[in-house]
């Protein structure tokens, strides 16, 4: 006998054209960020936005199954190294996001957990490159923070040498402060935006109401 034929529900339909619209919308970003040569800082900070937006308006299973379908789609396209690294950390970092602001959960964790994978992914991304370029792309960080930190010993007059040691740390540094800007940026984001997509996301604290309390986009 013949089953009986299930019937998509609006909702069911909604979900899954949104999904494929928002993952699809992901992985042109990301094709953007690695082959254009311009509007790279904007395509960075667009890139977990459209699969937090969807896990915000359809749950976290909508919200893995959109980065699952990212990750595949860019596999695809660019192959079995460049593609999954979609994931470290802007595909993680959408599921983080999208989970902690649909929870209501305060800027501080949100933002303090997305820092931790910003980082631990653009270490992942470094130690990927390098193994692809053959050359080792943390070379080029370590010489920054040696620049910055020669230029503060000599701001300050410091009796003092940087060692091996101190220039590593300033490299982590300037990695962690890269990440406490750039997902802040990322909240400021969806709380300016995402309100108009019927997808809003928790007040910012006091301390921080100052640096977005803008109008909405």
């Amino acid at each position: 006998m013949n089953q009986p034929r299930r019937n998509l529900t609006r909702q069911q339909a909604l979900r899954l054209v949104e999904g494929a619209y928002l993952a699809a919308t992901t992985g042109l970003i990301w094709l953007a960020l690695y082959y254009l040569p311009v509007g790279g800082a904007l395509f960075r900070l667009a890139l977990p936005l459209p699969l937090s937006l969807l896990q915000l308006r359809h749950g976290g299973r909508s919200g893995a199954e959109g980065v699952l379908l990212a990750v595949l789609l860019m596999t695809a396209l660019m192959g079995p190294v460049r593609g999954p690294l979609l994931l470290f950390p802007y595909g993680l970092m959408a599921l983080w996001l999208g989970w902690s602001w649909g929870k209501g959960r305060s800027w501080w964790l949100s933002w303090s957990v997305g820092v931790v994978l910003g980082s631990i992914g653009f270490l992942v991304r470094v130690l990927v490159l390098s193994l692809l370029v053959g050359e080792n792309l943390w070379v080029v960080i370590t010489r920054a923070g040696a620049g910055l930190l020669e230029r503060l010993i000599a701001l300050l007059q410091l009796p003092i040498s940087p060692d091996l040691t101190s220039v590593q740390l300033m490299a982590l540094g300037l990695v962690v402060v890269q990440e406490v800007i750039y997902v802040l940026s990322l909240h400021a984001l969806a709380y300016w935006i995402f309100p108009r997509l019927n997808a809003p996301i928790p007040e910012p604290p006091k301390l921080l109401q100052g640096l977005v309390a803008l109008d909405p986009l």
